[in-house]
């Protein structure tokens, strides 16, 4: 039989600081994190960065310098959410880890090659492999906070933090864990991936500004303003929750996943990939589209994604349902949009408002797009997440 998955634990590392309320206030009145970023051999570009972050006081000095900077996200954001969650009184055999990364330890990755040019390679480090990986967030996650059941580090692009909580429920659901940490982590503000990204003709121009690049679902889009952060939760069995009476943010009742399998980057622009894993997610939910009274959509303010992600949304039957892009607010965090934007979306239960679309001044799409924050009480809301490589996936959350 399968369980319910309560959500009892939110943590945040955002430009907006590392507090979920603080963070939930600053999406609401559509606040922008977007400021000019200048990196070696680069011209300026927009960029959203965690700004005045110190992680000696949460983790410990020893284990901040053995830890990635997206590691030390990952962790941060996770020590928030146990802590937020209580004293659940689970063994630590029985609670699970999985954070979603797509870039891994760029800034060790990046820091290596220059020391092996500059200084040889008796000077670099023992631990930038280990420290590199895409695996580092939740290994670290994992260590840090004793967490030895299932572990899994999704490396879906921008679908990962999506499909590391989805994952998650999976676990608790069919009971192979009692709690699972769950998100994703990005720290990928270097040159080489952002050098990439120029060349695929990825990223936003500075044509209206810094705080103003990134425009979902608006026709002078021109591309996504690269951030970092993390965002975890802590889901867990919901009669456990319920027996020790932990606050509850909401319930993870769908999950749905899929794959365009088509082109290198760009997303199925008939949408039917999408919709196919918004449809699965109502499916594992035993619901149909009437019933989805919000969606946070993934779309990340370039041309051609936003346009695809809308055609997904209408085939799946939710083009009347309010629906909104807040990476106008906070970037585009790659691995860790998916994790970050679920605690968007849980905004709408705690604070019974629908966060906005910054930036929106003249939509090209045909949906019902929240331009202002609008208050509203739904039962259920859908976060999605599509990345390259034509992964999708979509999570369903209900009002506890």
């Amino acid at each position: 039989m399968q369980r319910r998955v309560a959500i009892t634990g939110l943590g945040i590392v955002s430009t907006f600081g590392n507090d979920v309320g603080g963070f939930w206030d600053a999406v609401l009145v559509g606040q922008t994190g977007g400021s000019d970023v200048a990196l070696d051999g680069l011209p300026t570009l927009p960029g959203v960065r965690v700004l005045e972050f110190d992680a000696d006081e949460v983790i410990g000095k020893r284990e901040a310098r053995r830890m990635d900077r997206v590691g030390i996200f990952a962790a941060v954001a996770a020590a928030q959410a146990l802590a937020d969650a209580g004293q659940h009184g689970i063994a630590p055999e029985r609670i699970g880890t999985a954070i979603g990364c797509a870039h891994g330890g760029a800034g060790t990755v990046e820091e290596t090659q220059r020391t092996l040019l500059e200084r040889g390679l008796d000077r670099v480090s023992p631990f930038a492999i280990p420290l590199g990986l895409v695996n580092s967030p939740v290994a670290g996650t994992a260590r840090l906070h004793n967490l030895k059941g299932p572990s899994a580090a999704p490396a879906t692009a921008c679908a990962a933090g999506s499909d590391a909580i989805g994952w998650a429920y999976e676990r608790v659901r069919d009971g192979r864990a009692d709690a699972m940490v769950a998100g994703g982590a990005e720290a990928a503000l270097v040159p080489s991936v952002l050098a990439g990204y120029i060349r695929l003709g990825a990223i936003a121009s500075l044509a209206h500004g810094a705080a103003a690049a990134s425009r979902p679902f608006d026709t002078a889009r021109d591309g996504f303003v690269m951030a970092e952060g993390a965002g975890v939760l802590v889901l867990e069995e919901w009669e456990h929750a319920l027996a020790r009476g932990a606050h509850i943010y909401g319930e993870v009742v769908g999950y749905g996943q899929s794959c365009d399998a088509g082109h290198l980057t760009s997303p199925d622009e008939t949408g039917e990939g999408p919709a196919r894993a918004v449809q699965a997610a109502l499916d594992d939910a035993g619901l149909t589209a009437a019933a989805i009274g919000y969606v946070n959509a993934h779309a990340t303010s370039t041309p051609v994604g936003d346009t695809a992600e809308a055609r997904a949304l209408q085939r799946a039957g939710l083009g009347q349902t309010p629906i909104s892009s807040t990476k106008g607010q906070h970037g585009h965090t790659i691995g860790a949009a998916g994790a970050i934007e679920a605690i968007v979306t849980l905004a709408c239960f705690a604070r019974n408002h629908l966060p906005p679309c910054a930036n929106l001044v003249e939509p090209d799409v045909e949906l019902d797009l929240v331009r202002e924050a609008r208050p509203a009480t739904p039962d259920y809301a859908m976060s999605t997440g599509f990345g390259f490589g034509g992964h999708d996936a979509a999570l369903i959350f209900k009002r506890a």
